[in-house]
């Protein structure tokens, strides 16, 4: 395969109509096409999130895969809430792509966790788009620092697996902007991925691969996108109207059948050729950037080194949940009790197009065994059962009562949860739970060791003493629960997602997965925490959330200064100390709160966050830096950010529920707002409490000076007429009103609303 650069423009000049055309498929199930006559190579592209998937059979996807190295599911990345750590990874991952000449690797994955049923969940980051945001981006940086690419996908709002190939997606526009296009916003403005995968759903009554206001207006147009969109595996409606829509790449080939669709409608005179053209270019300049990369060779990669990545990493995610009477860290002089299948046979990965052929494969078990000599296992359940097995849990609960304290392993199957599905419920299964229920029964110091790939429901939580979450920590997550477990690594992880008491509870309840054609976003902006702290709902363990063997305080949080004007740098900081005996690592999160706005808004939302890591009795400051949007919301009429001048609560904490310390800072619009504009159908409330217009309220509220109605009564007039429109006077004033009087009044309203 040639590896020259090639002339972009003399190529262009070159091709024949069906070369161009040819450009804008795939050539198989991975590949571009290439074009032999004018020197044009082809590039590969792979699945790969948690680490490299590249088939055996370049025209199947089934057909078995390369050994790569399984690294942590994203879910466990997030929970790191480490931008470093993350960009580890991928730079790890991208040197594998480089040594298969691997060119794009399809991840990440980056949609919003709205509802925990989610058959994906381990694929994505958060429920808070500045987090995912932040965390996929630092994923982006890596593999990109290698000179391979990335496709971060699935652009946009494909939250559900139910029906994700056509499920209609109704969103308002504030919501779309605010939680599902902002976490792929900030990683094209700060990380430019090579490519972007348009997803299969549609969005307000258009497929995305079909939509040119998504693909060209907001992606290119607003957010500055410079790389090429590539669609997901088999999601294109209609060829023509998703290449005028900005979609340069369809995939996998359909092998001449697109392509002469596009040469039909050319003949006719119904294919858009200028924006052929800038499709065709930009694949060519992608096998450009890819020729370059491989021109350097592929490269060695250590395979124990990258295990050994995977194990640090999978370490950091872990969250430890709960940790009563300090049962953690386990002490290798104790008896200790191994209870579940799982310890010795791990679920470390999600299923679906993310799963890789793992170098190496490591249980808790087996290290465990090498740690605690005395150490005693049984299996409780056997993997994939459904049912109890009465004479595996009662030989558990024998164990366990024997010992000094029990760990237990239980979680969900791929069967459970997956891509391709949705689950049901968030329960796990019944003798999971109940096998927990026997043994803490047993054993007073029990220790639960989760594997799963979102939030689950947890009824035996306040019965056991210690909570551990691994989620599918990769292929050394065995090794990474134990280093947890027998204190060798100070857990520092922090959950990226809230776990609800209930599915109940969660914002989507009612209306995931919709129907078979629609969903509806009704919980608008109120997804995750979100939701939780404006209702002021107790959770089983709130977002941000997660223990560590020593303590930390925060000192008095300080800005700057109190007031800015929104075009400024806010600056903020806080001193963090370990007051605890053993070095950590903690995650400072900064929520921003609007004190009082004029549209609803949630009580506060993650702006900011920082790992820092401190030995017993250090303290370091940590700085913060927020901009603009920080504080601003997406004014639907004015289809742009704003920033509402007032007074806004800068909280710093440990997690979203558990806050610290705070301070005020006023922020002003650097530019004013637009004047309102008033007409006889505004509220008589919104021109009474507009300050430019405020001085109307004489003329247009009603004096009760004097009235010999009691005070409730006069309260509940009062609150109705501010909700009246201002033409209603001529029906309340006994004909001393008219509409020449109202139309005088609204001039008078924008005369002042003008000439603030």
């Amino acid at each position: 395969m040639s590896h020259k650069h090639i002339d972009i423009d003399k190529v262009m000049s070159e091709l024949t109509l069906e070369e161009k055309i040819s450009l804008v498929g795939g050539k198989d199930f991975w590949c571009t096409r290439d074009i032999p006559r004018l020197g044009v190579p082809s590039a590969m592209m792979c699945d790969g999130p948690t680490g490299l998937r590249k088939s055996l059979n370049m025209d199947q996807v089934d057909s078995g895969s390369v050994p790569a190295t399984c690294f942590p599911t994203a879910v466990v990345l997030a929970s790191t809430w480490n931008r470093a750590m993350v960009e580890k990874v991928g730079k790890a991952i991208g040197k594998e792509c480089r040594a298969e000449n691997v060119s794009l690797l399809l991840a990440p994955g980056n949609n919003i966790k709205r509802s925990p049923l989610c058959g994906r969940n381990f694929e994505y980051y958060s429920e808070d788009p500045y987090a995912a945001g932040q965390l996929a981006g630092a994923y982006v940086k890596g593999v990109q620092s290698e000179g391979v690419g990335t496709s971060l996908k699935h652009y946009c709002a494909n939250n559900q697996e139910t029906n994700r190939f056509s499920v209609n997606e109704q969103i308002d526009e504030r919501t779309l902007r605010e939680i599902y296009l902002a976490a792929f916003e900030s990683i094209v403005k700060e990380a430019q991925p090579w490519s972007i995968m348009a997803c299969y759903n549609r969005v307000n009554n258009e497929y995305v691969v079909s939509s040119r206001h998504m693909l060209t207006d907001v992606l290119r147009g607003e957010f500055g996108f410079k790389g090429f969109v590539v669609s997901d595996w088999g999601a294109v409606d209609d060829r023509a109207n998703a290449l005028h829509a900005g979609m340069d790449l369809e995939m996998p080939s359909t092998y001449g059948v697109t392509d002469a669709q596009l040469k039909k409608r050319a003949g006719e005179g119904k294919l858009d050729l200028e924006q052929l053209d800038v499709c065709a270019r930009r694949i060519l300049e992608f096998v450009n950037r890819a020729a370059e990369t491989l021109s350097r060779g592929a490269p060695k990669w250590d395979v124990d080194a990258h295990h050994g990545l995977a194990r640090e990493a999978a370490a950091e995610g872990i969250v430890l949940l709960k940790n009563e009477h300090a049962v953690l860290p386990l002490h290798a002089s104790k008896k200790i009790a191994v209870i579940g299948e799982f310890a010795e046979k791990p679920r470390y990965q999600g299923g679906g197009s993310s799963f890789v052929n793992a170098t190496k494969a490591s249980g808790a078990l087996e290290e465990l065994k090498k740690l605690v000599p005395t150490l005693q296992y049984a299996a409780g359940y056997a993997t994939g059962a459904t049912k109890h097995d009465e004479a595996l849990r009662a030989k558990a609960v024998e164990v366990a009562a024997g010992c000094d304290a029990a760990v237990v392993f239980i979680g969900l199957s791929d069967a459970d949860e997956s891509e391709g599905f949705d689950r049901a419920h968030m329960r796990l299964p019944e003798h999971h739970n109940a096998l927990v229920e026997a043994v803490a029964a047993a054993n007073k110091h029990t220790v639960v060791v989760l594997t799963n790939a979102s939030a689950v429901e947890m009824p035996w939580a306040s019965k056991v003493q210690a909570i551990v979450e691994a989620y599918l920590p990769g292929q050394a997550g065995g090794l990474a629960v134990a280093d947890v477990l027998m204190g060798k690594v100070n857990p520092s992880g922090k959950l990226s997602e809230s776990f609800p008491k209930r599915l109940e509870d969660t914002s989507a309840y009612l209306s995931f997965p919709g129907t078979v054609t629609t969903t509806t976003y009704s919980d608008g902006v109120y997804v995750g925490y979100r939701c939780y702290d404006k209702r002021r709902m107790d959770v089983l363990f709130p977002f941000g959330h997660g223990l560590s063997y020593t303590t930390f305080e925060y000192s008095a949080p300080r800005v700057a200064k109190a007031a800015y004007v929104d075009n400024e740098a806010v600056h903020a900081e806080v001193t963090v100390t370990n007051t605890g005996k053993m070095a950590g690592s903690e995650v400072v999160q900064l929520y921003v709160r609007d004190v009082l706005s004029s549209i609803d808004r949630p009580a506060k939302e993650l702006k900011g966050f920082e790992k820092v890591h401190l030995a017993p009795g250090e303290s370091k400051t940590v700085k913060f830096t927020l901009d603009r949007r920080a504080f601003a919301y997406y004014d639907v009429a004015r289809k742009d950010w704003v920033v509402e001048e007032g007074d806004f609560e800068l909280l710093f904490g440990s997690s979203s529920r558990d806050v610290r310390g705070a301070v005020h800072v006023k922020v002003s619009p650097a530019v004013p707002p637009p004047p309102r504009h008033f007409n006889k159908n505004s509220m008589i409330g919104d021109v009474c409490s507009y300050p430019p217009t405020a001085s109307m309220a004489k003329k247009l509220c009603r004096d009760f000076t004097g009235s010999p109605m009691q005070p409730s009564f006069i309260h509940m007039f009062q609150e109705m007429e501010r909700m009246l429109p201002i033409r209603s006077k001529v029906a309340f004033s006994a004909g001393s009103f008219t509409f020449d009087d109202v139309e005088a009044l609204v001039e008078e309203a924008n005369r002042l609303s003008n000439s603030k």
